[in-house]
């Protein structure tokens, strides 16, 4: 019965607030722990770096790792587990955690919702060709899936970022614990394991007294970005891709899908 309930709870949950909801990302407890001690990481999903926690639920997870140099562990936790992640650091190093969800849909009951969404992710032309698709202005569905990374040094934090192998990701071409910022950080998006070209990618800052400010920047052709970062800070960044599925009768099932990627990290007050 106590299983059965923490179930529809968390996916009660993840509906109303993914509905609601732009981001999804990995939020730590700390970005710097020492070897021994646990690494605790909250499932977010929200705006403007605010929103709700997302409980350890397995069925809604494709993948949740922790990855340190050539070592990589599952994330393993109880249904209904929030932080999603508790798990003890290792030796030192950078650790990335990864986390992968299942597809989830959205139905948009109004037009206005579908066009803040891609007037936001910057996706112009796509109420055109909605239309020309010949689908409505609401009653249609969107599958989604989200795809999240989380830099957190343990001891010295020393190693770096690499691609590891989700359909849209974020990587960290710098360590923010270890290596000179002043010049920016610098981060490449893949989609399908290829650096995506003249992409948006928004970055969210969050800085010591909470406040929180968000600015847009465009990868080069060789889907390359670089960012500007201060000490003391919290980052996201984050880059979506949206096609159109091979449907175009909203009877029959989803029309577009969208995937999300999101990088988070921290600068270090003395960074």
């Amino acid at each position: 019965m106590k299983l059965t309930f923490l179930i529809a709870v968390a996916l009660a949950t993840f509906s109303a607030v993914a509905a609601q909801g732009h981001e999804f990302w990995l939020s730590a407890k700390s970005y710097s722990v020492k070897p021994g001690q646990n690494i605790v990481v909250s499932l977010r999903v929200g705006s403007n770096m605010k929103g709700a926690t997302l409980v350890y639920q397995p069925n809604l997870i494709a993948r949740f790792d922790m990855i340190q140099g050539g070592s990589k562990r599952k994330v393993k936790g109880q249904i209904g587990d929030d932080p999603a992640m508790v798990m003890a650091a290792e030796g030192s190093g950078l650790v990335v955690v990864v986390h992968e969800t299942g597809d989830n849909r959205l139905t948009y009951d109004k037009w206005e919702t579908f066009l803040r969404f891609v007037t936001h992710k910057d996706f112009p032309g796509l109420p055109e060709a909605h239309a020309a698709r010949g689908l409505p202005e609401k009653g249609f569905a969107e599958t989604y899936r989200r795809y999240a990374k989380a830099l957190i040094a343990v001891g010295d934090g020393a190693g770096a970022d690499r691609a590891v192998g989700l359909r849209i990701e974020i990587v960290a071409l710098a360590n923010p614990y270890t290596d000179d910022l002043s010049g920016g950080m610098p981060l490449l998006v893949l989609l399908d394991g290829v650096p995506r070209a003249d992409a948006q990618v928004e970055l969210f800052e969050t800085r010591p007294d909470g406040s929180v400010t968000s600015t847009f920047h465009r990868t080069n052709a060789a889907g390359k970005v670089t960012v500007p970062v201060r000490a003391g800070s919290e980052y996201m960044a984050d880059n979506v891709d949206l096609v159109a599925l091979p449907n175009n009768d909203i009877s029959a099932g989803s029309v577009w899908h969208s995937d999300w990627a999101s990088l988070t990290f921290r600068v270090p007050a003395g960074g």
